[in-house]
């Protein structure tokens, strides 16, 4: 999802003729482009922002054949491949926003991918089924990863643990375990040792950096005695895995990047759990921050101390660009002319992210109950 990396309308009543225009065969399925409006009264701006939309949907299409081409020749990518088709997205989205800023009515009807229908269309469900295909393509596991047989079960576990290991109850470790796997799906859509088709950087379960598993290899090292002493198993578990990425990345490991991404970024806030689920009851809320933890953390740090965690405000140009860069305030002019938020508005930004934490929630519910 994120660069730390990095989810049907009736006709537009603009003062067009009803047209729809049939677009060349992607992959083996084929995509109607958006209907233009139905004949009534257009202003200049009106039609322009059709116009920018229907450009948009055009490039987008046009992307996503062009790699679904270059994937089935098996040609040789540019760099970065994903960029391309996540900026044109981006764009599509943007521009249907921008649209429905201007005409309010013309907001269509709920999409699969629960994407609030200001922003998207859902006649162009197709076009996002081929991105997150391509995507998976994209982002496909190097050769050398190894994979475990329980990646969310190790997520959950080795959440808990770490917070029990930080002196939380069993309840309160329980929620930082769904919060994990709440990370592991906004990180990967749940895809262990996924690669990043956008960064040369990010690789891994929880996407991390190489600093990022230093510190958080570094971070166990001193935790592990009291990880041992309440868990051994888990223990266990680790020393095998130790032993078999041995002096490889530990990122191409999913236990150990998930274990050094938790240490490195999440651990050092597991003692507020507890004080964070009663500001923020909601279990979707909780994933959302400590996903910002991921994105912007210092800010997110000062946040928490603050003591006035909603209304904490963020103004710093480069953490708005972070938070756009990942999908936050980046859709339509409205969204990315705003120069500040506080943090309960920038929760309620992160809808991309809705789908992928509610189906978090069920699969920790799921391994919970075996």
């Amino acid at each position: 999802m994120r660069i730390r990396n990095h989810s049907r309308a009736p006709g537009l009543v603009l003062g067009f003729a009803l047209l729809i225009t049939v677009i060349p065969e992607i992959g083996n399925l084929r995509f109607i482009a958006p209907a233009s409006a139905q004949q009534g009264t257009s202003t200049k701006q009106q039609s322009d922002a059709l116009n920018a939309y229907r450009s948009a949907v055009s490039k987008f299409e046009q992307v996503l054949r062009q790699r679904r081409a270059q994937l089935d020749a098996h040609e040789t990518l540019p760099n970065l491949p994903g960029q391309a088709l996540y900026l044109a997205r981006n764009e599509m989205i943007s521009t249907y926003k921008d649209l429905t800023d201007l005409v309010p009515s013309q907001v269509g009807k709920p999409n699969k991918f629960e994407i609030p229908p200001a922003y998207f269309e859902a006649r162009n469900e197709p076009l996002l089924d081929e991105y997150y295909r391509l995507f998976d393509l994209l982002d496909a596991p190097p050769a050398n990863a190894q994979k475990s047989d329980t990646p969310f079960k190790d997520v959950a576990d080795l959440g808990t643990a770490i917070a029990r290991a930080k002196g939380l109850d069993a309840a309160n470790a329980e929620i930082a375990g769904r919060i994990a796997v709440g990370i592991f799906f906004a990180e990967t859509n749940g895809v262990q040792n996924a690669g990043n088709a956008r960064s040369n950087k990010y690789k891994g379960s929880f996407q991390t950096g190489p600093s990022e598993d230093q510190t958080g290899r570094a971070a166990w090292a001193l935790i592990k005695p009291r990880v041992a002493a309440l868990d051994p198993a888990l223990i266990a578990r680790d020393d095998r895995e130790e032993a078999r990425i041995g002096n490889l990345d530990h990122r191409l490991n999913h236990w150990t990047n998930v274990r050094d991404a938790l240490m490195g970024t999440h651990a050092d806030i597991f003692p507020q759990v507890g004080t964070i689920a009663k500001m923020l009851p909601d279990p979707i809320d909780q994933m959302k921050l400590f996903e910002l933890m991921q994105i912007i953390p210092s800010p997110t740090r000062a946040a928490l101390r603050s003591g006035n965690l909603l209304n904490h405000r963020i103004s710093d140009p480069t953490v708005m660009g972070y938070l756009r860069n990942n999908s936050i305030f980046a859709y339509g002019q409205a969204d990315r002319a705003r120069t500040s938020a506080n943090y309960r508005e920038i929760l309620d930004a992160m809808w991309l992210f809705n789908a992928k934490f509610e189906q978090a929630r069920l699969k920790f519910d799921e391994i919970r109950a075996r």
